[in-house]
C-alpha cells in the first residue's frame, strides 16, 4: 500500500484537512460496522483537530476512542496522555464516546500488559483510524530507538506491549510506557502520521529508507506494505 504525502503550507490547513478526513472515516466506520474506533496520540500536533471533532454532532456513543501509547503514570499526572485527550477531544459532544485507556492499577507497564491487551481486544477491529506522531529520534507511539522491549514490540502479534525507553531529551524522565505494538498499529484501515517542521521532515525522509528499524522505529510503519500511511506535514 502506498504512502500518501499530504504537505500543507500551514498547520491551519493541515488541521482543516485532518478534521474533515477523521469525520468522514468515523462516519463511514459506523455505517459499515455499527461502531467506529479511533486510536489517538498525545502531543500538540493533533490538538486542534481533536477540539474540532469534539464539537461535531457525531453519534459519539457509537465511537470508541483509545490510546496509541501512554506513560505509566496516573491519569491525573501532568504528563499523562489520557489527561490531554480528555482536555482536547473528550469534550462537548465527544464526551459520549467510549474511552479506553492504557493505564491500569498494575505496578508496572509490563505487569499491566495482560489487562490492557484484554481491554483493547474488545475494540472493533481493524481500527478505523490510527493517529501517530513521530519524534526527532525516529520513534513513533512509544516504540523508541533501542528501548527495552522494542524487539518484542516489533514482532509480537498482541495489540499492546510494554516499553522502557532509554532516558533522553525526547523521553524525559518517564521512560516506562504502554504502547501499541507494530502489529497493533497496523491493525487499522488507515494510519495518519503527523509531523511538522524541517527537522522532522528530514528524519521522516531518512526513516523511509533506513533498514535499521531499531535506530528509527517509525521505519517499520513506513516500510510495510499492508496499510496505507497518510503523512501530514506542515512547517
Amino acid at each position: 500500500m502506498p504512502i500518501i504525502e499530504k504537505f500543507f503550507e500551514s498547520k491551519e490547513a493541515l488541521n482543516a484537512e485532518l478534521s474533515t478526513s477523521l469525520e468522514v472515516a468515523l462516519t463511514s466506520g459506523i455505517e459499515a460496522g455499527g461502531r467506529a474506533t479511533l486510536l489517538v496520540s498525545g502531543g500538540s500536533s493533533p490538538a486542534p483537530a481533536y477540539k474540532h471533532l469534539s464539537g461535531l454532532a457525531l453519534p459519539w456513543h457509537k465511537i470508541d476512542v483509545a490510546m496509541v501509547d501512554e506513560r505509566w503514570v496516573d491519569a491525573q499526572h501532568e504528563k499523562s496522555n489520557e489527561t490531554f485527550i480528555k482536555q482536547t477531544l473528550l469534550q462537548g459532544h465527544a464526551k459520549d464516546a467510549n474511552f479506553v485507556t492504557m493505564k491500569n492499577a498494575s505496578d508496572s507497564a509490563q505487569a499491566g500488559v495482560v489487562e490492557c491487551e484484554a481491554a483493547y481486544q474488545t475494540l472493533k477491529q481493524p481500527f478505523d483510524v490510527t493517529i501517530l506522531g513521530m519524534g526527532p529520534d525516529g520513534h513513533t507511539a512509544s516504540l523508541f530507538p533501542h528501548a527495552t522491549g522494542l524487539e518484542h514490540g516489533l514482532t509480537t502479534k498482541q495489540l499492546v506491549c510494554a516499553i522502557n525507553a532509554h532516558k533522553s531529551e525526547v523521553t524525559g524522565d518517564i521512560t516506562e510506557r504502554m504502547t501499541l505494538s507494530l502489529s497493533g498499529i497496523l491493525n487499522s484501515k488507515v494510519i495518519k502520521l503527523l509531523i511538522s517542521g524541517q527537522e522532522k521532515l528530514a528524519v521522516y525522509r531518512k526513516a523511509k529508507q533506513n533498514l535499521d528499524v531499531a535506530q528509527t522505529p517509525v521505519s517499520a510503519v513506513l516500510q510495510q506494505e499492508d496499510v496505507t500511511v497518510e503523512v501530514y506535514w506542515a512547517p
